[in-house]
Parts: C-alpha cells; structure tokens; sequence
C-alpha cells in the first residue's frame, strides 16, 4: 500500500466518530465473515418507557404518634439556696432556689427544673457612667444606693438585688471597708430579698472587704461575688465560717472553671457555689461565652462533679457595647436599643442554662421574667410592655 493511500479502517474509524464511538487500541479481531450495518440516528426508535401507574390524592394527613428519644443524664446540677428568712437564722422575707436541673435547658420531657432561673437588679455604691436610657429610668436613685436598691425590687420587679462596691477600689474613692459594710447593712434593711455582694476588682482590696462583708451578713446567707484563681481563698474560708454561698469567676474557659471549683470544694460544697463562666455581650462573643456555658451544663448533667453547679451571668454587660448605648439614629432609638440588647444576651444565657442574671435595665428584667414564667409554664399578662413604651 502505497503512503498517503486511505484504507478501510480509516474508513471505518471517520464512522464510528460521527457515532460518538471510541476508537479501540490493540485489540485484533479475529472472524471469517464480518458484517458491519451501520444506521443514521433519525432511524433508530426512540426507546418508550411505559407511564407509571396513576395513584389516588391524598384525602388526608397520615396520623401517627411522635414520641421524641430520651436521654438519660446520670448526673444533675445542686439546687443552691440563697437568702435566710427568719426561721433560717437570717431577715430576708423569703428564700430564693436555683438549680436542681436533670436535663439541658429547658428539655421537660427528659427531666425536671425545680427552680426557675432568678433576676437580681444590678446596684452601684457610687455614680458610674451609665447609658442614657438607664440613667432616665433610675433618676435621682443614681445618687442613692439604698433608693436603687428598692426600687429595683419594688419598682423593676428583680427577684434579688446586686450591690457592687465599686468606691472600695483604691484608685478610685477607696471607700473604708467599715463604710462599704454599713452601706450593705442599710440594703439589708431597706429590701427583704436575697442579696449579691460584689467587690471592686481590685483583688487586694476584695480580700479583705469580702471576708468582713461575710461577717456584717452572717446568717443572711449572701452571694460573695466572687472568687477568682488569683484571689479565691479569703472568700471561700469567709464563706464557709459565716454561711454564704460563693460566686466563681473564670474568663470564659470551663478548664479554669473546673479548677477553681476544685479548689472551693475544699471549704464549701457544691452546693454553696455558683459558676460565673464570664458572659460576653452580644456582638462581641456572646456566640463563645453561651458554647462554654453549654459545655459546663452538659459536662455536669453528664456526671461530671466538679461543673455540677448553677450558673450566673452578669447581662448587664450587655451595654459594654456600643451598639446599645451609641446615639446613632440609623441604629433606632436608644430607649428601645438597649434594653433589647440586654435582653437578648439573657435570652441567649437562658438557653445555655444559666440560672441567675445581674441586670441592668427594667425593661430587660421584665422582659426575662415573662419569658421565664411562659417557659415554666405559668399563665398571666407579659408586664414589659410599659417599660418598653407600648401603649403610648
């Protein structure tokens, strides 16, 4: 054969192309008679696939029975009593449980809540910058402590009040620590509801103003806010002598609340701490602080002793940030802004489990209360519509 000369395989391979066939490498053929027919694609019947049967309408929603699976959690959280009445060896007009959950948050059909989560009204012993809308609300109360403190129970509606010794701090008033007593002693006259007393931060100062706060409230059973790994054991041995329950300070990280907690079960039980995980406002870790308070209330349920405590969260600090207090009209009104901004970190904290929140606005602690009671169950009219100006 000639170079250049056509054979019929080219032949044959031009055709299987227009065929969208593969050309076969190395394969030999080996046949007496080969008969190849090939058939334009208009010729080939298109292959008919028989139509499905046709099925009667639903007339009606298949019914069954939804039984949602259990888990069973081998542990369970300490219910922690706060407050002394007169029988209990204290003042306070009636006493105050949190904790005692056997399940995750709010999960009723895998165990019990004995003790709905609580509001304590945040305090200042002295005028700190505040936002507008929380200084329109307070009034000449700012001025006041004692006055604060009443009307956070009389007027807001807080299940407990939080007064923080902020003037005892060294660097700013430091207020005598006789002082910061005396003024915890007037609260204590002036509310019948449980207590939170809380230092200035400064942990020097705290070790020696917490101890002889213990010792002013003893038999009254307070909350001593608070212990922290730098500085845990003057409040600790306070409580224990005196009979308070101890807040537990970490910054957002369960190892550390693990740890701490470790160390004050050497002089109080589970019973008398509550964990304070750190709460970060909303937009700026809220999504952080609720995974470590979720961890810690799913590691104790699941057995683990050491995170088998009730939980606190300071809400308040919800108006560190600057989108609930900046006088930006785009962003809305701030009357409305903030307490919304306070609201919706509790809310958050409420579905990681915590159990008790410090807040700030009356709106937010209102707001909560609704929201807690509907969640507990319990009928009545939601009472933060006058707070949050509806019906005006």
């Amino acid at each position: 054969m000639k170079a250049g000369e056509r054979t019929p395989i080219d032949g044959l391979l031009e055709l299987l192309k227009q065929y969208n066939e593969f050309e076969l490498q190395n394969v030999e053929l080996n046949a007496e008679d080969l008969k190849l027919v090939f058939r334009s694609l208009a010729q080939v019947a298109p292959t008919v696939l028989p139509s499905p049967p046709s099925l009667p309408k639903p007339s009606s929603i298949l019914e069954t029975e939804f039984s949602p699976f259990v888990q069973e959690y081998p542990g369970s959280i300490a219910e922690v009593t706060l407050g002394a009445t007169r029988a209990d060896g204290g003042t306070r007009g009636k006493v105050i449980k949190i904790g005692g959950a056997t399940a995750p948050p709010w999960h009723f059909f895998e165990g019990k809540f004995p003790n709905p989560p609580v509001i304590a009204g945040d305090v200042f012993d002295m005028p700190i910058r505040l936002p507008g809308p929380v200084k329109t609300v307070l009034g000449d109360a700012l001025e006041d402590p004692v006055e604060w403190a009443r009307i956070a129970v009389e007027k807001f509606g807080a299940d407990m009040v939080d007064i923080e010794l902020v003037s005892s701090d060294p660097y700013t008033k430091n207020t005598p620590i006789e002082e910061s007593c005396k003024l915890v002693e007037n609260i204590l006259q002036a509310v019948d509801v449980p207590l939170v007393v809380g230092g200035s931060g400064n942990p020097e100062k705290d070790a020696k103003l917490l101890p002889k706060v213990a010792e002013t409230c003893e038999g009254e059973r307070v909350l001593l806010s608070s212990a922290t790994l730098d500085m845990w054991e003057p409040v600790a041995e306070a409580a224990k002598k005196h009979g308070h329950v101890v807040l537990a300070w970490t910054s957002i990280d369960m190892a550390q609340a693990k740890e701490l907690n470790r160390k004050l079960f050497d002089y109080v039980p589970k019973e008398r701490v509550i964990i304070d995980p750190t709460s970060a406002p909303l937009g700026y870790g809220i999504e952080y602080a609720f995974s470590i308070m979720e961890r810690i209330r799913l590691a104790g349920l699941m057995g683990d002793e050491e995170l088998q405590c009730p939980m606190g969260s300071a809400t308040a600090n919800a108006w560190g940030a600057r989108e609930a207090w900046k006088p930006e009209p785009e962003l809305g009104p701030r009357r409305y802004r903030g307490p919304m901004w306070e609201a919706a970190m509790a809310l958050t904290m409420l579905m990681a489990g915590n159990d008790l929140y410090i807040t700030l606005h009356p709106a937010a602690i209102r707001t909560m209360k609704d929201v807690i009671k509907w969640l507990m169950g319990e009928k009545g009219e939601p009472t933060f519509q006058d707070w949050i100006g509806i019906g005006e």
